[in-house]
């Protein structure tokens, strides 16, 4: 057997520009092994290369195959390679290639590892050569993944940079120019708008200046844990690994799980040519399903909504569940367009997008504008290609010259978290002063279109639970919120801002009352009297029994309950049973102090500039008369 001429088959392998640098090219591979072959007698048949491919387990190697079939056909019948780690590093993979080699009478000559297989002795030390080597790749997979972990941990994403996102110092943070257009989708989304309805949208619109949007894009978006500061690596392997917190969110936690939900109740037809007010929303009383839609339109045009569970056969009129839940709806409206549609967002917008930020990424995208200029004069691009660029660049720009703006405003309008409080105190005083006036200056639940009622019920509301009573009637039962709803209402009511409605007694009488959060009684004083720049509120104090929901004082008719608090931060006490409060309060027939009376339904008071409020805050209304425009005297 070891007179059988020698034909070989000279296999070369490089995987990294770092191999090369030592030594292991494929030009000084090949010309090193023909040396070889040449001292020892080998005729060579052929070279095989492998250029740019790893050596692991699994990874398809072309020319090897090549001459793994060359072996099989007796045109060659020694594999001549530089070292063992040039054919494989895994001992499984060595293993199958020593049984190939036995099978088809072939042999491995390494030139630097010394090894031959035409004998016992040269293959026992190649297999123990190439567990070595395979225990050197596995320790340094393992320092590679420590080192991996702490980089995703520190926001280096080792992914392709995602939408609304850029590179700074290798770690993902917000790119102020593009994210709110990322934000955009996870709103359109989770108000009922389908993947292709939005990519629509993004096409019409140009978005980051393209026009490829597809409903596959927009569902890898809305899936990608990334917009919630969290990332998984190995997604696509059967042991992923999830890293928390780990890069700036663009979207709460609380929302992102939503949109999550929303996929199931989400379609392509989701938007129907009939607005179901509860569409996805009522479950049923009997068995918790949820409820379908149905519709007949009547010959004058009048279409009648129903809701049906077609296990249960029971069919609901949506005029009788809308009595029932129109009784709280408007507190949800109210709460819409005071907190969420006007103030807040304004606030948002000064904490979440700082003008110094925005104007330096507004100097970064006119310095990239001002590139492209010059590689278009200098030939880089053609006029297509600089017109395109351009478009997408000045799109950016205008967007950042926009919010930049937008900051200018809100740093005119001074606006804080307490004007929430003061903007639905005026609206309860109008209300009660000058309901009709009211009505005509607010944009009020009876005034939404069904549209605009679908939407609002879509944004805000889980589920809706129906409870039976009588024969076959069904009323309202629990309504269900959305957590990231739930979540940012309660935030903003446990720092004091915002108020809730709730029952209470007083004297005899069952009434709804307006309650806010315990505010120090400094900031408290600071409200009352920028109230009274507009209105001559009073202010008293009193004991609210906690448990039973009860406040005892002398009612008088003439006076009206604008919002109750806690003069004492209660939750620091434990357990108790009953509070003292502060009340605010207008009494019957009051006129505002400023001439145009529109002004108290459009606009906020200015607060007055006083060193201590609390100090001056009286316990019962203080009597003004007016001297002269604007000023005031007691």
């Amino acid at each position: 057997m070891n007179e059988e001429k020698k034909i070989a088959g000279i296999y070369i392998r490089v995987s990294t520009e770092d191999q090369a640098r030592e030594g292991f090219s494929l030009p000084e591979q090949e010309k090193r092994l023909r040396a070889m072959c040449e001292y020892k007698g080998y005729e060579v048949y052929k070279v095989y290369k492998d250029a740019g491919i790893s050596a692991k387990t699994g990874n398809h190697r072309p020319a090897f195959e090549e001459l793994k079939e060359d072996i099989k056909n007796k045109k060659v019948n020694t594999i001549a390679v530089l070292k063992l780690d040039r054919l494989t590093r895994s001992v499984y993979d060595m293993e199958n290639i020593m049984r190939f080699l036995e099978e088809n009478n072939a042999y491995l000559d390494c030139a630097n590892d010394d090894i031959n297989t035409t004998n016992a002795n040269g293959r026992m030390v190649a297999r123990l050569l190439t567990s070595v080597s395979q225990n050197e790749i596995e320790r340094t997979s393992e320092r590679t993944k420590i080192g991996l972990v702490g980089a995703i941990k520190a926001g280096n994403i080792p992914h392709q940079t995602p939408f609304g996102y850029k590179r700074v110092n290798k770690k993902l943070v917000p790119d102020e120019a593009t994210k709110d257009d990322v934000i955009r989708i996870f709103n359109l989304y989770y108000a009922g708008s389908s993947y292709q309805t939005i990519a629509n949208i993004y096409n019409k619109e140009k978005i980051f200046g393209k026009t490829n949007w597809c409903d596959s894009t927009i569902l890898k978006i809305i899936s990608n844990e990334i917009y919630k500061g969290d990332f998984v690596h190995g997604k696509r392997t059967s042991h992923p690994t999830y890293y928390e917190n780990v890069v700036e969110p663009l979207v709460s936690k609380e929302f992102w799980e939503e949109c999550q939900v929303q996929k199931k109740k989400n379609s392509r037809n989701y938007r129907r040519d009939k607005e179901y007010l509860f569409l996805q929303k009522l479950k049923c009383p009997k068995c918790g399903r949820i409820l379908g839609g149905n519709a007949t339109r009547k010959k004058n045009g009048t279409i009648y909504y129903y809701y049906q569970c077609n296990k249960c056969k029971i069919n609901i009129k949506e005029n009788d569940i809308m009595e029932e839940f129109e009784n709280f709806i408007y507190e949800l409206q109210e709460y819409d367009a005071i907190v969420n549609q006007t103030l807040l967002p304004i606030i948002k917008t000064k904490l979440n997008n700082p003008k110094e930020k925005l104007e330096k990424e507004l100097n970064v995208q006119k310095e990239k504008a001002e590139r492209i200029k010059k590689a278009y004069v200098n030939g880089t691009f053609t006029l297509e290609e600089y017109t395109e660029e351009k478009e997408l660049v000045d799109g950016v720009i205008s967007n950042l010259e926009t919010k930049i703006k937008e900051c200018d405003i809100c740093d005119e309008l001074q606006l804080t978290a307490e004007d929430i409080l003061i903007k639905r105190d005026l609206d309860c005083i109008n209300k009660i002063l000058y309901p009709k006036e009211y009505e005509e200056h607010n944009y009020t639940w009876k005034d939404y279109t069904r549209e605009e009622k679908a939407d609002l019920i879509m944004r805000y509301i889980d589920f809706v639970e129906l409870e039976t009573y009588g024969k076959n009637k069904v009323r309202l039962g629990e309504v269900y919120f959305r957590e990231s709803f739930c979540k940012t209402c309660n935030e903003i009511y446990d720092a004091g801002y915002i108020d809730k409605v709730d029952y209470a007694i007083l004297g005899n009488q069952v009434t709804k009352l307006r309650f806010s959060e315990y505010l120090p009684f400094e900031k408290v004083s600071e409200i009352v009297f920028t109230l009274r720049q507009f209105y001559n509120v009073g202010y008293y104090e009193a004991t609210y029994y906690y448990d039973d929901k009860v406040m005892y004082f002398s009612p008088d008719e003439s006076r009206h309950i604008v919002r109750i608090f806690p003069l004492e931060d209660y939750q620091k006490m434990g357990k108790i049973d009953k509070l003292e409060v502060g009340v605010i309060y207008i009494e019957d027939g009051e006129e505002p102090f400023i001439d145009n009376k529109d002004d108290v339904f459009n606009s906020i008071p200015e607060k007055k500039d006083y060193k201590d409020y609390s100090n001056i805050l009286f316990r019962e209304p203080i009597r003004y008369k007016k001297l002269e425009e604007n000023k005031f005297i007691k």
